[in-house]
């Protein structure tokens, strides 16, 4: 079996929560997110990071009226 490389952290040292969206505003992450990250499986971690390219595409497209 294979080993996994370790999935880098989305970080960005921007370390500021948006109280409206409750996401950090450097990686976009919620509190519970960047908590469990020490712990999680790099499947887990993955899955974050599709998360986070989701929560970027939201955040870029316009609000529909």
């Amino acid at each position: 079996m294979s080993e996994v490389p370790p999935v880098a952290s989305p970080c960005t040292s921007v370390c500021r929560m948006n109280p409206a969206s409750g996401l950090c505003e450097g990686c976009l992450r919620t509190l519970d997110e960047i908590a469990a990250w020490a712990r999680m499986e790099e499947h887990e971690k993955q899955a974050v990071w599709r998360l986070l390219a989701q929560r970027r595409e939201q955040l870029a497209t316009p609000a529909s009226r």
